[in-house]
């Protein structure tokens, strides 16, 4: 069974790569993703994430 990796993407970006990486991981459209964190983004909540999933989550080894 080959196990995914939640990466942050290096071809999908727009700041950090994360929602690029969450719509790669999941196998959805990025755009959704990304209109889903501009909403959290509202209420404050969704900037401190993204901020801590830059940090956390690694860039994908495997892409050029």
């Amino acid at each position: 069974m080959d196990s995914k990796k939640l990466y942050r993407s290096r071809t999908n970006v727009m700041l950090a790569g994360v929602c690029g990486g969450i719509g790669e991981y999941f196998s959805i459209d990025a755009t959704i993703i990304r209109l889903v964190w501009g909403l959290l983004g509202c209420t404050g909540t969704g900037i401190v994430a993204y901020i801590i999933a830059a940090i956390i989550i690694p860039k994908d080894p495997y892409e050029k």
